[in-house]
């Protein structure tokens, strides 16, 4: 089975940030799928689930709001690892086009008093929520981003190197 195109980055290395998944063509249509990256994967603890799903909540509603944006917007929810949220978008932009709606959104977050959807009637899990956490983490988020808004780090993936022999055979690290 062929390895899918997120499990070639090196995620030893990644950092907190904004990147390009991947871009889909579909007929006359572009998707792409961005990596908003919180936390340093196996390094940096994971986001507490309920922490998660109040981001998860209160920024795909920002995100659908938004005038300049919400027609746009296909997709925005959690990595499994729990370490950042995936964001797809209709058409394909480079990850620095995303950085003043990713520092909005997460500075949304912290001005927030509820989280949109908790209820019963709107979610499958709306007991699994805290807001008190979910304002934690999008400050420091945000404020990493704004700290580090020069470094281009944040907006390119670091990729594994991949050993090929000369009969075209890959080899990955586990």
């Amino acid at each position: 089975m062929e390895l899918i195109q997120s499990f070639s980055v090196d995620h030893t290395r990644i950092v907190p940030g904004i990147f390009t998944s991947r871009v889909d063509y579909l007929g006359d249509s572009t998707v792409t799928t961005y990596d908003v990256r919180l936390k340093r994967p196996n390094v940096e603890p994971a986001i507490d689930v309920a922490a998660m799903h109040s981001l998860e909540h209160i920024i795909a509603t920002f995100l659908r709001n938004d005038t300049d944006w919400k027609d746009e917007v296909v997709y925005w929810g959690p990595m499994g690892c729990l370490t950042g949220f995936y964001l797809i978008l209709k058409g394909n932009r480079a990850p620095q086009e995303l950085y003043e709606l990713t520092l909005r959104a997460f500075r949304a977050v912290e001005s927030a008093e509820e989280v949109p959807g908790a209820a019963p009637v709107n979610c499958g899990n709306y007991l699994m929520h805290n807001l008190g956490m979910a304002k934690w983490y999008a400050k420091e988020f945000a404020d990493y981003l704004e700290s580090n808004a020069g470094n281009g780090a944040i907006f390119e993936y670091p990729k594994t190197e991949r050993l090929v022999t000369d009969d075209g055979q890959h080899f990955y690290d586990s």
